[in-house]
């Protein structure tokens, strides 16, 4: 006797209501959007192209896996991920090099090749691209290409990724792998939402839904169970905020519904008010080499629990700490940077720091609450983003 997965029964849930069964991108947006570029709306027009010009460049990507790395491994199985440490470089005193050493917020080239973050956000980002271009156009094409992508680095039994992190951002010398690496997983919510898109597509099977799902419920149980998992829900930083987007999300996709909710729930206190000041700082974040960069990143990811949060009915945008933190007052601080013109002057920022990262958080908050500051930064700034895709996800 068949027995439906979650995933199945959401697939048949949303090509009922013609909803996609998204976390990250609120469904309710998605159709609003997909109704006003039907409608001609010329406020959407240009980002659905943009969006097709970039899912019609994705159709050329030759698929990724875990196969294709240069380096092997600690314990030998090229089927797991591995990467390394950013910020770690050769010790120059050593011979050797040994053990690295740490220069916060200065990348070390070295780190990004021959191993497997590149391609695994790559891949993931495609099939979220894909997958919406697919939403907006109907072209099956840009289904096909995203459940192939998908395919080759999750579910083909000769390229697939072990699911687990065990071995991200490794430091030469120091350790085969650490719970910090779980940052290079920020991409599985694109993943998640990309297969979402691409569920009501012939081309991604019943098989190709239930190997997923055993996947992601594998790394679901590594995450809250491993060493590494542990480690970064107890981070007091945006990587425990990261976690806390990916584990709600995992469980989301999964039907863990009561679980996501109590994580997001908890995520309140544990998150919002132990990081945010009421003025709106984030001091975890602040004493980065790269401050402003860090707090736009941290921010997103409150923004993204935030969006999650709606999914299961716990608003962040309302919620205050007994102090008066949280999200809003995050927002505040962090808006009027969106003007090139205004320095940062709350820690030190060692390189340049892209300021339109910051409109689609303003897009965001003007659906929680109009803001007639936030509205005159978008309206001022909106068009220095060159990629317009957030103003159909935001």
């Amino acid at each position: 006797m068949f027995k439906a997965t979650f995933a199945a029964l959401i697939s048949l849930m949303a090509a009922v209501s013609g909803a996609p069964t998204t976390f990250s991108i609120p469904p309710t947006l998605l159709e609003a959007r997909l109704s006003a570029w039907k409608a001609g709306d010329p406020s959407v027009k240009p980002a659905v192209n943009q969006l097709i010009r970039s899912a019609d460049k994705a159709l050329g990507m030759l698929p990724s896996s875990v196969m294709d790395k240069k380096l092997l491994p600690p314990g030998g199985d090229r089927h797991d991920y591995y990467s390394f440490g950013i910020y770690w470089w050769p010790d120059p005193e050593k011979p050797d090099g040994l053990p690295y050493i740490r220069k916060d917020g200065v990348v070390n080239p070295a780190s990004r090749e021959g191993i497997d973050s590149v391609p695994f956000g790559r891949t993931n980002h495609a099939v979220l691209t894909l997958g919406l271009a697919y939403f907006f156009s109907g072209k099956e094409a840009y289904a096909a290409k995203a459940a192939e992508l998908a395919r080759v680095w999750y579910l083909d039994a000769g390229t697939r990724m072990n699911p687990n992190f065990n071995h991200a951002q490794a430091v030469p010398g120091r350790n085969d792998g650490r719970g910090i690496g779980l940052i290079e997983a920020s991409t599985l919510p694109d993943l998640m939402d990309g297969i979402a898109l691409i569920r009501p597509s012939e081309a991604w099977t019943e098989q190709d839904d239930a190997g997923m799902t055993e996947w992601l419920g594998a790394f679901y149980r590594w995450l809250r169970t491993s060493r590494n998992g542990l480690d970064q829900e107890k981070a007091s930083n945006n990587h425990g905020v990261y976690y806390d987007v990916l584990a709600s999300h995992l469980a989301l996709y999964l039907g863990k519904k009561e679980e996501a909710e109590k994580r997001l729930r908890d995520a309140l206190v544990r998150r919002v008010d132990a990081q945010i000041r009421p003025d709106g700082k984030q001091p975890h974040e602040l004493k980065r080499t790269i401050s402003f960069s860090y707090t736009i990143f941290n921010t997103d990811a409150f923004l993204q629990l935030a969006t999650l949060g709606e999914s299961v009915g716990v608003d962040y945008w309302n919620h205050r700490g007994p102090q008066g933190q949280g999200l809003e007052p995050a927002m505040d601080l962090l808006a009027p940077y969106a003007d090139r013109e205004k320095p940062w002057e709350l820690g030190q920022q060692i390189k340049p720091v892209g300021r339109s990262s910051i409109l689609p958080f303003l897009q965001q908050a003007l659906r929680y609450e109009e803001n007639p500051g936030y509205r005159s930064l978008l309206e001022k700034h909106g068009s220095e983003k060159k990629d317009e895709r957030w103003r159909l996800t935001r």
